[in-house]
């Protein structure tokens, strides 16, 4: 299979999505040294572990912005693969996806639908799908997102284009604030709507799926997850207070990859 890993980075003022997406690659070649990952961005990385370092086809489309979700429908262009699995930046990989492949190879889209928490139990808090419940929408995460170079991957990609570029007219007919920008997610579940969750989505696959160290997800007092546990990272292994992490680890913390960064240079 010619497939890979897609991490789209673009640095901001606050937070630097390049040192995210070098971190989350070389994580991965830790646990699949087979693996091929690329970095879509148009920023400079030294990073090794990038198969292939692509700029966006069509350009940065928001210059001037620190909200760079409008890009995200180039990925679909922008992948060198057959297959792709794209991941958001701030992810750590603990253990080995790679069976993933043989499950996922028989569909054209996959957006995950399933999160756990720190102790690897699945989650079923509203605490951030407001949006979601209030529209009815399918319960996506577009953090993992499969792809094969399909018609209804390339569709899918074009109506996300689409939703963005509209979204001040889209944003009228749904349930939001009048002045709430889209999310990634938000668009990916209005597209998986209008798509047909049966094409877009797998639910019974929840080994598809991440670790999400948002607050109420992990029953925490504070947003930030490191203050109140105790974690270790090893080469092949993350644990949070002794769990061993084995699934997709999104840290949300974005200072977390300067710690994963230090730790391997030690």
């Amino acid at each position: 299979m010619d497939k890979g890993f897609v991490i789209i980075a673009q640095n901001t003022d606050l937070v630097n999505y390049v040192q995210c997406a070098e971190q989350l690659a070389e994580s991965i070649m830790r646990v699949m040294p087979d693996a091929k990952v690329s970095l879509i961005s148009d920023n400079e990385t030294n990073c090794k572990a990038f198969d292939q370092v692509i700029k966006l086809p069509y350009g940065d489309q928001a210059p001037d912005s620190d909200w760079k979700l409008i890009n995200d429908w180039q990925v679909y262009e922008a992948s060198p693969y057959e297959y792709t699995i794209k991941l958001e930046a701030d992810m750590y990989m603990p253990t080995s996806i790679d069976y993933w492949w043989e499950i996922l190879k028989e569909r054209d889209m996959v957006v995950s639908t399933t999160i756990r928490d720190y102790k690897q139990n699945i989650s079923h808090t509203r605490a951030y799908r407001r949006f979601i419940d209030d529209n009815k929408l399918p319960d996506t995460y577009n953090a993992i997102t499969y792809f094969k170079k399909s018609e209804t991957a390339k569709k899918f990609f074009e109506t996300v284009r689409h939703v963005f570029e509209n979204w001040s007219d889209i944003r009228d007919t749904l349930q939001c604030n009048a002045d709430e920008p889209a999310t990634t997610d938000w668009v990916y579940a209005y597209v998986a709507h209008l798509m047909g969750e049966e094409h877009t989505t797998l639910p019974v696959f929840t080994d598809m799926s991440m670790i999400h160290m948002k607050q109420f997800i992990n029953t925490m007092p504070t947003e930030n997850w490191m203050d109140t546990l105790v974690y270790e990272i090893h080469p092949e292994t993350l644990r949070v207070l002794t769990k061993p992490q084995m699934y997709p680890f999104h840290y949300h913390i974005k200072s977390f990859s300067a710690i994963i960064e230090e730790s391997f240079n030690e």
